[in-house]
């Protein structure tokens, strides 16, 4: 079970955004990541809580920040609620797309779950609703990711094998590379893994169809 800290910034101006302790593994339902979430100054600024299916497919989200917080599911599509700071209004919404994503690593991770991309395939498309800070308002993005290579390297323990990821917004055509070696994100814009306290978990063959 990995346990770890990402640091969040800015990708741009690299601006020191927050601290993301987190802990994940695969399960009997798939996989499931949890995170606290910190800001600067070391306060508490949210959470995060994501269950995957064994095929990539969000089971349950919730996630908190600056006292929003959302609940979803994949339901006909995506569907989440989400919920103001009073706790008196609730919003329900809906949309036609494959998954959730956000600022937090695991969606990159949760993404790469859901295609199962090959590296002799081309870029495959994804319609993503994404849950941005800092109040979690929701915007649906389109998407193409492609695998560009696999690498394995030795180790002191396990062999590890790295998977870098091209990921283009439709949208603005704009090109990012990110870096998964199994339930860890080593490197991706806005990202930089902090520390690990042990090696990314390996997740068996996906279900025959």
């Amino acid at each position: 079970m990995p346990r770890g800290r990402y640091s969040l910034h800015d990708p741009h101006d690299h601006t020191p955004l927050a601290e993301e302790h987190f802990q994940c593994a695969p399960g009997p339902s798939g996989w499931r990541y949890v995170s606290q979430l910190t800001t600067p100054a070391g306060d508490h600024s949210g959470s995060v809580d994501l269950t995957l299916d064994e095929l990539g497919r969000p089971l349950r989200l919730e996630l908190h920040a600056a006292s929003w917080q959302v609940r979803g599911a994949a339901l006909d599509g995506v569907t989440w609620v989400r919920t103001d700071p009073t706790g008196i209004h609730a919003t329900e919404g809906n949309v036609a797309a494959h998954a959730f994503t956000g600022a937090s690593p695991a969606f990159l991770v949760a993404t790469t779950r859901l295609l199962r991309l090959t590296p002799s395939a081309s870029a495959t498309r994804v319609r993503l609703v994404a849950f941005t800070d800092p109040v979690l308002a929701p915007r649906t993005v389109d998407q193409s990711w492609t695998l560009l290579k696999r690498e394995t390297h030795a180790t002191d323990n396990d062999p590890l094998t790295v998977e870098e990821y091209q990921v283009t917004a439709l949208d603005t055509g704009e090109q990012h590379t990110v870096h998964i070696a199994g339930d860890v994100v080593l490197a991706a814009p806005g990202i930089e893994l902090e520390d690990l306290e042990s090696p990314p978990s390996t997740f068996p063959a996906p279900p025959l169809d």
